[in-house]
């Protein structure tokens, strides 16, 4: 019989994991110009390295998310972790601008699979006290994860070409990717104190778009993930072509700052919120809206300022401010629908933040660039997209205030 793995090494694995996950994605930006350059492209075609990843990755996420909620979650996780790292090791082989965008579609898929299923284990494991802080640690592998890749991106593109970062970016899942395996997966609803028995219906995932306080933080969730997923594409290009940065120069401030602001950030919001909502039922909804709204002013600053040093400490407050919903926006998409539907309320959140948010953002500032000749201008629409996240967050604050966690938890009965 497979051996059941503690709660804290589970969470450690797929601590793990998750960094090799956001390193594989972000990887790409840290070399973008050497590979425009190389295939010559325009800025408005390299926003659409990120469409082809995006759509393998939200337009499978629902199909993972059903498949979470009815079947074995350990085995999503491998086939996941196996296809995101194939797709990175094959991206530094592709011979042309097509065959580059096929396999960011097929690392978009293996992610897909990884992040729509791994918080539904990790929820499986931790009671609701605990769950948030878990959570946190989970989505610290975010930062670290894409400052990894912008540092190592960089720096291997630097000696070696930037065919090279995505090879050994890749080889690594390739192992891991059978980590899991050996090891019982834990019962869906224990942490709660139910047992889970009946598999959800379509029905059942359909009536989650009723479910207002879930509609709240998912619509938050697309404006700020429309304005992180363009401000992490074009951030190191910003500071090479505004501020003339080298290309290396740009992604390692842009890797050191998105893990210093991340882990710190990440790590503040997440054990501030769990706090603030042992105290208020509305921390979580509470720490997300107020954060982000504080980012907006910053975030104008850091891409008006003409000086340097400026714009650089501007970006970096900004980045920490953005951090702090990292691990309290994930815990409520979780909380605010029934047990039994965790991992396609993941999957749900997946397609909609990336079908309404980034999918479109990276492509629409750099269209925006070409057409003014200034990727300036192109970037100060990210801050008017996170104003309306905001918004939307504080609403739900107001919706939480009367009652302690969101809508109902029960177990979908018919």
């Amino acid at each position: 019989m497979n051996k059941k793995l503690s709660p804290f090494w589970l969470l450690f694995i797929l601590t793990g994991l998750n960094l090799f996950n956001y390193l594989d994605r972000y990887v790409m930006w840290a070399v973008l110009q050497p590979l425009q350059q190389s295939f010559g492209i325009s800025d408005g075609q390299a926003g659409r390295i990120n469409t082809a990843f995006m759509l393998g990755y939200f337009l499978t996420a629902p199909f993972f998310g059903w498949l979470g909620d009815r079947t074995s979650r350990k085995w999503l996780v491998a086939l996941g972790i196996f296809v995101w790292s194939l797709g990175t090791l094959f991206t530094g082989f592709a011979s042309s601008f097509l065959l580059l965008l096929m396999c960011r579609a097929m690392v978009g898929v293996g992610e897909a699979s990884y992040a729509t299923i791994s918080p539904s284990l990790i929820s499986d494991s931790f009671s609701g006290e605990k769950r948030n802080n878990a959570l946190t640690i989970f989505y610290v592998a975010i930062p670290v994860g894409a400052a990894l890749g912008y540092i190592i991106g960089g720096q291997i593109q630097a000696h070696f070409g930037w065919h090279y970062a995505f090879i050994w970016a890749g080889i690594p899942g390739l192992a891991l990717a059978v980590v899991l395996l050996p090891f019982r997966e834990p019962e869906r609803g224990k942490a709660d104190g139910a047992t889970v028995s009946v598999k959800p219906s379509l029905s059942d995932i359909f009536q989650m778009f009723r479910l207002v306080r879930f509609q709240l933080v998912i619509w938050g969730y697309v404006a700020y993930t429309f304005a992180l997923g363009a401000f992490g594409t074009w951030g190191p290009a910003y500071l090479e072509r505004v501020h003339h940065l080298s290309t290396a120069h740009a992604a390692t401030f842009f890797g050191a700052v998105t893990a210093g602001a991340g882990l710190f950030g990440t790590f503040l919001g997440g054990f501030a919120a769990t706090a603030w909502h042992k105290r208020n039922p509305a921390g979580y909804a509470l720490l997300i809206g107020w954060s982000t709204l504080a980012a907006v002013p910053v975030a104008v600053a850091a891409f008006l300022a003409s000086d340097t040093t400026v714009a650089m400490v501007c970006l970096g407050l900004a980045m920490l401010l953005l951090f702090l919903p990292t691990g309290p926006v994930n815990t409520l998409i979780i909380e605010t629908v029934p047990i039994n539907l965790r991992a396609s309320a993941m999957a749900i959140s997946i397609f909609m933040i990336h079908l309404f948010g980034d999918l479109w953002s990276p492509e629409i500032v750099g269209r925006i660039s070409d057409k003014t000749h200034s990727l300036q201008k192109g970037v100060l629409v990210l801050p008017g997209a996170l104003l309306i996240g905001a918004v939307l967050w504080l609403i739900l604050s107001q919706k939480l205030k009367d009652r302690k966690g969101g809508e109902p938890t029960l177990v979908g009965a018919h």
